[in-house]
């Protein structure tokens, strides 16, 4: 008796198949992509020279075990926020760097005013990047919570809320020119100074 020979299978359409799969995936999938911190650089021109005063300025360092060191303190990263708020609205200038707006302490000790109040952040080489982060956050929401306090007290609304109203398409605020002026007052009156140090 005769053996049958297996029947050949035609895979020449196999490649075309796979082909056709790639490209669906390809297509069809969704790539998150980390939108990262939201900052500016420095323009690429050497600033002038102009004396800051050390009571103008909030040194925040974070060591390679990720220990927070607040103008020479440890501090918990829950206090960050409230310490960051009290120096920006200090407002203890006066004559020209008086702050009429603040709301702070006006402890003559710490910053004039929020247009001269720096925060300078400093961290070390083996410092974890979502300590980092956290902290940086800490310290733009800060930033945040006094901008929706200004704006809320003069303009009835909050910075947030202003904000969202000018990008949205089917707001009635939509890149509205008030509405920008208000935005930008806002934002002179609290002026996001975050500086990021070199690691160390």
């Amino acid at each position: 008796m005769a053996k049958r020979s297996a029947p050949e299978v035609n895979a020449g359409s196999m490649a075309d198949i796979a082909f056709l799969l790639l490209i669906f995936f390809l297509v069809t999938t969704t790539i998150e992509v980390d939108s990262g911190i939201n900052s500016k650089l420095p323009p690429d021109i050497p600033p002038p020279d102009v004396k800051i005063k050390q009571k103008n300025i909030f040194t925040v360092q974070i060591s390679n075990d990720n220990e927070l060191l607040v103008e020479d303190e440890l501090m918990d990263i829950k206090d960050l926020r409230k310490a960051a708020l009290e120096f920006i609205d200090n407002g203890g200038g006066q004559g020209d760097a008086k702050c009429t707006y603040c709301k702070g302490k006006r402890d003559p000790e710490s910053s004039d005013n929020p247009t001269k109040a720096i925060v300078s952040v400093t961290h070390g080489r083996g410092t974890d990047y979502g300590s980092f982060i956290t902290v940086y956050d800490q310290l733009a929401g800060a930033y945040t919570v006094l901008r929706n306090q200004y704006a809320e007290r003069t303009y009835n609304r909050s910075f947030t809320e202003m904000e969202a109203s000018y990008k949205d398409t089917k707001s009635s605020d939509f890149k509205s020119s008030k509405l920008k002026d208000k935005i930008q007052d806002v934002k002179t009156k609290y002026p996001r100074i975050i500086s990021k140090a070199e690691p160390k």
